[in-house]
C-alpha cells in the first residue's frame, strides 16, 4: 500500500467520503474538512506512519500531505 493509498483511506474513513472524491489534488477545503476533522486525520496518519506533523501550514491538499509524510519517512 502506498502512501497516498493508506493516507486517502484514513480520510475516506474519518470524512465519511467516496474513495474516488479522493485525489492527490483534492484540498480538505474541497472535502469540506473542518479544524477537528484535519485534527483527526493528522491524528490518525502520524499514528499509521509514525511520523510528528508539528504544523498544518503548507498542507492543503492530499498530495502535500503524501510528500510530506514522505519526507519524514525518509
Amino acid at each position: 500500500m502506498t502512501t497516498f493509498d493508506k493516507i486517502k483511506e484514513i480520510i475516506v474513513e474519518e470524512l465519511g467520503k467516496e474513495p474516488e472524491e479522493v485525489t492527490l489534488t483534492t484540498s480538505f477545503e474541497d472535502l469540506e474538512a473542518d479544524s477537528l476533522d484535519f485534527f483527526q486525520i493528522i491524528n490518525e496518519i502520524e499514528d499509521a506512519f509514525d511520523v510528528k506533523i508539528e504544523s498544518e501550514e503548507g498542507l492543503n491538499t492530499v498530495e502535500d500531505l503524501v510528500k510530506f509524510v514522505d519526507a519524514q519517512k525518509g
